[in-house]
């Protein structure tokens, strides 16, 4: 008996294996790791819109592969923890934190009176191209800090008895945009702080070491 007809329009032997399809979580699970992996500095931008382009028009499982191969396996799991709603809600508590490899949600809601907030992205896993902050908060600082690839949108931000105080380093200049964080919401006393990553002692070396 003749094999099947496939979907190309190959007939399969009696021992072939049909490909696949991918899904639509398929494709965005490869997407988030690639996200990732441009994050980290693993990919160029152009390697990144590269496999992006082919992970979105991907058909089967096998077209998926390839685009993830050479990459580290815990990329992979960390982009399936990345949550798309995180709440913080603390009153008159200690300083809230997030840093090193936190994984970065697709929306996090600011609920807080008179408590510190630093978001240190200098490590964070990013698994979206952007970030949504309502901003509900009285009081303190929020400090936001950054690194190249990473904008910070303060628009959508209303002040009352605020002020905002964005850093932005010499080398964000010409990064490609890896993650855009949006400001939205009500900041009301206190302040808002936008800057990168402090340099190190062996930073500072190495660069005075690198001019002339």
């Amino acid at each position: 008996m003749s094999g099947e007809i496939t979907p190309t329009g190959k007939q399969s032997g009696p021992g072939s294996t049909p490909e696949l399809r991918a899904s639509h979580a398929d494709r965005d699970r490869v997407v988030d790791v690639l996200r990732i992996a441009a994050g980290d500095g693993l990919l160029t931008a152009d390697e990144l819109d590269e496999r992006l382009e082919t992970a979105l028009s991907a058909r089967t499982l096998k077209e998926l592969a390839p685009l993830t191969a050479d990459l580290p396996p815990a990329l992979a799991a960390a982009g399936a923890e990345a949550k798309d709603v995180v709440r913080i809600e603390q009153v008159h508590s200690g300083p809230i934190e997030r840093v090193g490899r936190w994984v970065v949600p697709r929306r996090l809601e600011l609920a807080v009176t008179y408590c510190k907030v630093t978001l240190d992205f200098t490590e964070a896993v990013i698994t979206h191209d952007t970030l949504r902050i309502d901003v509900a908060m009285t009081g303190k600082t929020l400090t936001l800090v950054t690194r190249p690839g990473i904008v910070v949108d303060t628009d959508g931000l209303q002040l009352v008895h605020s002020r905002i105080k964005y850093r932005q380093s010499p080398t964000d200049s010409g990064t490609p945009v890896t993650l855009r964080v949006e400001l939205v919401g009500q900041k009301a006393h206190g302040r808002v702080m936008i800057r990168p990553a402090r340099r190190t002692l062996g930073r500072r070396l190495l660069g005075r070491r690198g001019s002339p």
